[in-house]
């Protein structure tokens, strides 16, 4: 096994664990039957506010790890089509 085997094999794991946990940690957005009847509002202050919460902090960091997990996907496919 070459060394790039093993260091883009190693980025994948640990960037795979990190999605992993930070998907974990994002509350679910399901309101149940009470928010099918009574609907949502974005008129309160925190759905005003909703870009500064943990919440959303969390969707971008999971978009950032999701986007560096496919770069090294692609990265991993053409060093390895290059050296095999």
């Amino acid at each position: 096994m070459a060394w790039y085997e093993v260091v883009f094999g190693c980025a994948l794991i640990v960037l795979a664990i990190f999605i992993t946990i930070i998907v974990l940690l994002q509350k679910s957005n399901d309101d149940g039957l009470s928010g099918a009847i009574v609907g949502g509002s974005s008129d309160t202050f925190y759905g005003k506010n909703k870009g500064r919460t943990r919440d959303a902090k969390l969707a971008k960091i999971t978009k950032i790890l999701a986007v560096a997990f496919f770069v090294v996907v692609l990265a991993a496919s053409f060093v390895m089509a290059i050296f095999k």
